[in-house]
């Protein structure tokens, strides 16, 4: 199953950036053992909508513009529900044994996802009930798929 991650702006150079692109190449590199393929990340960038509504909506579209058909949408929000990353493991773990060719996880723009967005995604996943700042919720993620690729593959690296 090949992996996207959407993301609505730019991630600077940085400290931050360099810890993100470490988890994401270990992904990269553990992935394709448990049958699951780093396939990048997208950038858009921030909406210029005059409204909040507004720049939800038009990030929303950008989105749905690059879902193709049978893709899992996986939106990162903080009304989302809270999982382990055992219990997250094991869902993605389901979705490739279930013959998904795709998932998207995305991650939205300073004012969140669109409402209408949310309703249509198969998984919204919370880090938390706390706003985080959008490079470090790329550096969790990206730590989170590089753990989730070790728990399918029963690797020491995840201790519970």
């Amino acid at each position: 199953m090949k992996i996207t991650v959407h993301a609505v702006g730019r991630m600077k150079t940085g400290p931050e950036r360099e810890l993100a692109d470490r988890y994401f190449e270990r992904f990269a590199k553990s992935g394709p053992a448990v049958g699951l393929e780093f396939a990048g990340i997208v950038e858009i960038p921030e909406s210029r909508g005059q409204s909040a509504d507004e720049r939800r909506r038009e990030e929303a579209h950008k989105l749905q513009a690059q879902l193709q058909s049978g893709t899992v949408l996986v939106l990162l929000d903080e009304r989302g529900k809270p999982l382990s990353s055992e219990d997250l493991a094991a869902r993605i773990g389901q979705l490739r044994d279930s013959g998904r060719k795709a998932l998207v996880v995305a991650i939205g723009g300073a004012d969140g996802h669109d409402k209408p967005l949310r309703e249509q995604a198969d998984l919204v996943l919370s880090f938390g009930a706390l706003t985080w700042p959008h490079q470090l919720v790329r550096v969790m993620l990206g730590e989170q798929l590089y753990r989730i690729a070790t728990i399918l593959a029963g690797h020491p690296y995840h201790r519970s």
